[in-house]
């Protein structure tokens, strides 16, 4: 596991492998107000940041990465703007 949870945050380790996006999705749907701690994370896999993507998660502390970072947050916030347009349309 990739990660250490304590109350309602999720703080991830260095990398969030393919293995760990499993895990990742069970626990954002027990915690839907969960928040996830990006600080130590250097590598997001592809099928973890679909989670991220999916479940929109409050972000507790972005990775110190600064490309990460910047990178994730272009990503995970653009991703929830455009969810918002979208569903302003139904």
């Amino acid at each position: 596991m990739a990660f250490t949870t304590q109350d309602n945050q999720l703080s991830a380790g260095e990398q969030l492998s393919v293995e760990d996006a499993e895990l990742l999705l069970e626990w954002l749907l027990k915690h839907p107000r969960g928040r996830i701690d990006l600080s130590a994370c250097d590598h997001v896999h592809a099928a973890s940041l679909q989670v991220l993507m999916a479940a929109r998660p409050k972000i507790a502390a972005w990775p110190e990465s600064q490309p990460l970072a910047d990178w994730l947050t272009a990503t995970l916030t653009e991703e929830a703007s455009n969810h918002g347009k979208n569903n302003s349309r139904c």
